[in-house]
């Protein structure tokens, strides 16, 4: 049985986020979108470079939550190779490439999200 986690969404936007940094991803934001959807309190949206830079995102990002207690519910998009939804429940992290992250725009779509600077999370 999986080991309970007790992480506030808040923790898991920062620890996905900073994981994020580390393998350098590019345009990190964290949108705060409790106030407008229930869908999750926090978006986490990143741009990859190429399928092999955003395949080393996704892994970094499931191998840091996992070792904190909260795995993935699920991913999407793992063979388009332009777009990798990953479901945290409370958090939703979008890695992208460049072309589908201009053509989806959520930073527009959800732009009544308050936008959270990345050295304002706290430290995983």
């Amino acid at each position: 049985m999986p080991e309970q986690s007790y992480l506030s969404p808040e923790q898991i936007a920062a620890i996905a986020a900073h994981a994020l940094d580390e393998k350098k991803a590019r345009d990190i934001r964290v949108l705060h979108t409790a106030e407008q959807t229930v869908l999750a309190d926090y978006f986490v949206i990143c741009n990859g470079t190429s399928s092999t830079h955003i395949k080393a995102l996704v892994d970094e990002v499931d191998r840091q939550l996992s070792e904190a207690g909260e795995p993935p519910v699920r991913r999407e998009g793992m063979r388009s190779d332009i777009w990798v939804l990953m479901d945290f429940g409370s958090v939703i992290v979008h890695i992208f490439t460049d072309e589908a992250r201009k053509f989806y725009n959520l930073e527009r779509l959800w732009s009544d999200s308050e936008e959270v600077e990345l050295s304002s999370l706290p430290s995983p």
